[in-house]
């Protein structure tokens, strides 16, 4: 039986217009794509920025590459927003799937066939998805991308994280994932750390900074403060 795909689901929110602008950040960022690090972590409550960060750093990336700046690594990127009704694996998988798809329409098509028709996914389903991510990532061609999931703090299922940490675990070069949460995911945080795979932005990097905290309220909320004022509030804040 088909999971019915929301497509909304699988779309990248547009950057905000008053955003303010956090270069410290996209370096941190970029920096572990260019180290190889698999799995980048955003980890904040609601309201730090956590996805104005990921958008940010998509359309950086995505205005490298049509000046002719980009480096070597992806600007492509599989997006899926998550949800509580996505705390079943089939349907976690059907909607991983259709992220991909929206990179290579024919990607996970054996995966989808076989979770669809009733079969309990499985390692071997895992790992022909995991062959067919090879077949269309390319590091020579530059054909990789960033698989972003968000809100991945909805998932509470033990078969997802485990799914998911097999995916993470076989990754191939120039494919790299990011999850925006606002708690610590169950994958094996530790030894990625350990391993230098990982890469984390938590509260303390994404707090403001005096001179982000300047823009903010001055350029992008006009109210005009004086030194001292921007000082207080950045402090009690």
């Amino acid at each position: 039986m088909s999971t019915p795909i929301l497509a909304t689901k699988l779309y990248i929110p547009p950057p905000r217009p008053n955003a303010v602008s956090r270069p410290r950040l996209i370096e941190r960022l970029n920096q572990g794509l260019q180290l190889g690090h698999k799995l980048t972590l955003i980890y904040a409550p609601p309201g730090i920025g956590k996805n104005t960060q990921v958008t940010e750093l998509l359309a950086k990336r995505e205005e490298d590459h049509i000046r002719h700046r980009a480096s070597d690594l992806p600007h492509k990127v599989a997006w899926l927003s998550l949800d509580e009704r996505d705390n079943d694996l089939t349907r976690f998988l059907a909607y991983l799937v259709a992220a991909l798809q929206m990179l290579a329409p024919d990607i996970g098509e054996g995966a989808l066939a076989a979770i669809q028709s009733s079969q309990p996914p499985n390692e071997e389903i895992l790992t022909g998805l995991l062959n067919e991510i090879t077949a269309v990532s390319d590091p020579v061609r530059r054909t990789g991308f960033i698989l972003v999931l968000d809100d991945y703090h909805l998932i509470d299922t033990p078969a997802i994280d485990e799914a998911l940490t097999f995916l993470l675990d076989h990754l191939p070069p120039n494919v790299y994932l990011i999850i925006a949460t606002r708690e610590d995911p169950q994958l094996p945080l530790a030894r990625l750390r350990a391993r230098g795979q990982l890469t984390e932005l938590r509260v303390a990097d994404l707090r403001f900074t005096y001179a982000e905290a300047a823009d903010f309220l001055n350029q992008a909320m006009g109210l005009n403060l004086t030194e001292n004022d921007i000082a207080t509030l950045e402090n009690r804040t």
